[in-house]
């Protein structure tokens, strides 16, 4: 009698859903499909399904495993299924589910003591390879060669598989193939016999117990019968192979996803999984979220149009956002001289936005490459705007965080009675939290970060009912163990890949010139360039209300004004902006270009850049194309860059083909610019009169 009494006065937990998050919450248990476009809900639905099934018998809180891709989105999944009721479900990002596993299964898989892991000596592991074997071991370099292994690893390619694999692939590498499978064969080698593990290891390890032990596989899967996979576009092999292990056959699977949202492709993230969904579980249960609860309908009609033109899209990524709040400000575009102007005026903007009420923690300026944000601190600190960098000190490690999360435990210690907001507020006082904000600089930041504390105190009680300070002192550990920092007052400073996942009210995206968006290696290469558009894409979608899109010319304000606005903004900018004629012009040059075979129009970018339609057969000089990557390879090693950044391979074809004389008729290659020519242009000039003069 009670528990029904009970179950009465429960929140129905389906309202306030619209009828496909409720389709989607409510469907049976086994294999669920959610495609769902940026804005719309998906976290709610998914943690509302979880919760329906727990609710209603299917499954216990327990038996529930939810993973996702960033400690951030591991964190708000948790927040929501607390304040749903459901506290056991557990919602880990792959690789801290997949440590915690191998943790536990280790003394029974492996017998000896557990390996560390590797935090922050990867990149001197790697050296160490890279020493042995005479490559260079410049920081930059190193990363570069970090990031294959990693790829490598992700995607199941073995040391000795490695050439073959990325000559298939026609894969951008940072040094040759065999050197670098020798490479990574030798980090392999170094890496276990000092007995370490890396992240990737955290997945292949776990992967391996549970296919390779039947006892160990048999009490996961009678712990864990229900899970669910968010952002399931950006899956990669070595996470696909370890869901199947967790999954041992079972399809009592959700997955959410977008394939417009496919920006990881470079650390072998695929939407296939996604797309093949339905193939691979015919009888799934497939729901389409389409209606957008983030942006106004004037950010939602340009980020339409924006992944609209994108092509070769498949069936399953067709979705089309239908704008559900009220009407906003039309999205502003604005051209400036140099790099320098363009971040005065945002800056200048931003204090608008801010005079007028808009918290400096909801906007945002986003940009495609780190390097861009130098410009952006400069012209914030002249107007005194708080910013943050995103990907600068974590939140947890800063110093007056460390002191005021000691001073809690310490006072928790002592189970303390009385209101825990007023307690935490309490304690702060003793390191630093005074009632009224310092004046500006380094107090204001260190007070701004305290009084975050406090905030997720109000949040906790707000959602927990009778919490402790023993209780928040173990909900900040967990924070801080999976990276989960709460909103600290300023303008965040971002790339776009580190934007993903996160929305403001005003976003400002920045240097969308050709080179930077779509970057220039990705030119020549149509996947890349497609993926670059989706990266454009997930920007504008991160903005509530304000989206403003700016380039510029020129990067400093005696430079060379020959910048081409991105590709990406052409048919966005309205017909009476004043940079409209310009991107019509542009785009109609582009548009006249012919074959130099038979004088057909050229379209493609990689038919442009040839001077040459698909259907006309290709003229390429092998032996000059050899000798110019030879050329490359030189060069890269001299400026210790990837060769990619001295030109890309797609460019190498382009001179090959069209043997160029001078400098006009190698500018006239699409991707050798003002900057290439100047740098490079008279030592390619020399490689082609070297070659044709034997």
């Amino acid at each position: 009698m009670g528990s029904a009494l009970e179950s009465n006065r429960r929140p129905d937990l389906l309202e306030g859903l619209d009828p496909e998050q409720r389709a989607a919450a409510t469907a049976p248990r086994g294999p669920v499909c959610v495609l769902a476009g940026a804005g719309t809900g998906k976290t709610r639905t998914i943690t509302h399904r979880i919760a329906h099934l727990v609710r209603s018998g299917h499954v216990s809180a327990g038996q529930v495993l939810a993973v996702t891709f960033t400690a951030r989105a591991a964190g708000e999944m948790r927040t929501r299924l607390r304040q749903l009721g459901v506290e056991a479900a557990q919602a880990r990002t792959f690789h801290a589910a997949a440590l915690r596993q191998l943790r536990y299964f280790w003394p029974r898989v492996v017998g000896d003591r557990q390996w560390d892991l590797i935090e922050g000596n990867k990149l001197r592991l790697v050296g160490q390879a890279a020493n042995r074997l005479g490559m260079p071991t410049e920081v930059e370099v190193l990363r570069d060669l970090a990031s294959e292994i990693e790829w490598a690893k992700a995607s199941l390619v073995s040391p000795d598989d490695y050439p073959a694999v990325v000559s298939r692939l026609n894969r951008d590498v940072p040094e040759a193939p065999g050197r670098l499978a020798e490479l990574y064969r030798t980090y392999e080698q170094l890496k276990n016999n000092a007995q370490l593990l890396d992240f990737d290891d955290l997945l292949l390890h776990t992967t391996a117990a549970l296919e390779e032990h039947k006892t160990v596989a048999e009490e996961f899967r009678d712990r864990y019968r229900c899970f669910v996979v968010d952002e399931y576009q950006d899956v990669t092999p070595a996470q696909q192979r370890l869901l199947d292990a967790w999954l041992g056959g079972r399809d009592d699977l959700t997955v959410v996803g977008d394939a417009n949202q496919t920006i990881y492709s470079f650390g072998g993230a695929s939407p296939r999984p996604l797309l093949d969904f339905t193939r691979r579980f015919p009888e799934a249960t497939v729901v389409r979220l389409e209606r957008d609860y983030r942006s106004t309908p004037q950010v939602v009609a340009l980020a339409n149009r924006v992944i609209g033109a994108a092509r070769g899209r498949p069936a399953g990524s067709r979705l089309d956002l239908v704008g559900q709040r009220p009407d906003g400000p039309p999205p502003r575009f604005a051209e400036y001289d140099d790099e320098v102007a363009e971040a005065a005026a945002v800056a200048g903007r931003i204090r608008e936005l801010r005079d007028a009420g808009v918290p400096a923690s909801e906007i945002a300026v986003l940009y495609r490459v780190n390097a861009q944000s130098e410009a952006y601190e400069q012209a914030l600190s002249e107007v005194g705007i708080p910013y943050l960098v995103r990907g600068g000190e974590r939140f947890f490690s800063r110093r007056e965080v460390r002191q005021a999360m000691a001073a809690l435990r310490t006072a928790a210690a002592g189970e303390p009675d009385g209101d825990l907001v007023d307690l935490v507020r309490r304690v702060l006082a003793d390191v630093g939290l005074t009632e009224q904000p310092p004046s500006g600089g380094a107090a204001k930041e260190r007070w701004d970060a305290l009084l975050a504390l406090v905030e997720l105190a109000e949040e906790l009680a707000a959602t927990t009912g009778g919490a402790t300070l023993g209780r928040f002192v173990a909900e900040l550990d967990q924070r801080a163990a999976a990276q989960h920092p709460p909103t600290v007052e300023g303008v965040t400073l971002a790339s776009l890949h580190a934007a993903k996942g996160l929305e403001w009210d005003a976003v400002f995206l920045v240097g969308l010139a050709e080179g930077t968006m779509p970057i220039q290696h990705a030119d020549g290469h149509d996947e890349a360039i497609e993926e670059e558009r989706r990266l454009f894409y997930v920007g504008v979608t991160r903005a509530r209300e304000y989206l403003s899109l700016t380039w510029a010319l020129a990067r400093n304000p005696d430079g060379r004004r020959n910048r081409r606005r991105s590709r990406f903004l052409y048919g966005l900018i309205p017909e009476d902006h004043p940079a409209a004629r310009v991107a019509r012009s542009q785009k109609q040059t582009a548009l006249k270009a012919r074959c130099r075979v038979c004088g057909g129009p050229l379209i493609a970018t990689m038919e442009i850049k040839l001077g040459r339609c698909g259907k006309c057969p290709a003229d390429v000089d092998e032996e000059l194309l050899a000798r110019l990557k030879e050329w490359r390879v030189e060069r890269a090693r001299e400026l210790k860059v990837p060769a990619f950044v001295v030109f890309t391979d797609a460019t190498l074809v382009a001179i090959a083909e069209q043997r160029p004389t001078d400098d006009s008729a190698l500018v006239s290659i699409s991707g050798i610019g003002a900057t290439k020519l100047d740098r490079f242009g008279a030592e390619v000039l020399a490689v082609v009169r070297d070659c044709h003069g034997k």
